[in-house]
């Protein structure tokens, strides 16, 4: 088996993808946030954004093992 291959069957490899993934979409929906002038709009980007951060943070948990129940096996 090459690295690449190694890489792919990790969970590490791709928790730490996802994570960039929601990160850069966080980023972006709090840009648009500051873009727009409407209030539903906004409100709806800035919570996004909101729930994004919570699943940065239990991806963070995963990948750190910090929560007992999320540790890897």
């Amino acid at each position: 088996m090459n690295p690449q291959e190694d890489a792919r069957g990790d969970a590490r490899h791709h928790v730490a993808k996802i994570q960039r993934m929601l990160k850069d979409l966080l980023d972006h929906c709090r840009e648009d946030a500051a873009k727009v002038s409407e209030p539903k709009a906004q409100a709806l980007f800035e919570t996004t954004a909101e729930v994004l951060n919570g699943l940065i943070t239990a991806y963070e948990h995963y990948a750190t093992g910090a929560e007992p129940t999320m540790r890897p096996r």
